[in-house]
């Protein structure tokens, strides 16, 4: 099995014709994902690549969640912590950060989640989420 990094995924799933780079590298990745037997992706590196396809290319929650959701389909393709990651997509899709989403999903064993983000995430993730319950400590 072979790890791969954020910006090999990026390269796969963006064309931005803008970078010279991204010209070289794209055929690179789309290779690498494409003849790899077996390919691992890191929890951390789903993290980086929901902020660089936010950031720098400017796609919304169900481009994200698309892209995720087809890199799972991929049959050589294995999601490091994909529960979590699964109930993540579906809590930003809602309306949570994807960050924020992930925290509290890889949290789901604990009973409580504290946070000082009450109006980002708080009442937002008390809506959405029963457990754990998210907390504003007094």
């Amino acid at each position: 099995m072979i790890a791969v990094d954020t910006n090999i995924l990026a390269r796969f799933y963006v064309e931005d014709a803008s970078d010279p780079e991204a010209a070289k590298q794209r055929p690179i990745a789309r290779r690498v994902l494409s003849d790899s037997s077996s390919l691992y992706v890191p929890t951390t590196v789903v993290l980086e690549l929901e902020w660089v396809l936010r950031a720098f290319y400017g796609f919304g929650s169900s481009d994200f969640v698309r892209v995720i959701r087809h890199l799972m389909g991929l049959p050589n393709m294995h999601v490091q912590d994909w529960e979590p990651i699964h109930s993540a997509l579906e809590w930003h899709l809602d309306g949570l950060d994807f960050a924020d989403a992930l925290h509290l999903a890889s949290s789901a064993h604990c009973p409580e989640f504290l946070t000082f983000d009450d109006k980002r995430f708080a009442r937002k993730a008390s809506r959405l989420v029963s457990s754990p319950k998210v907390k504003v400590p007094t």
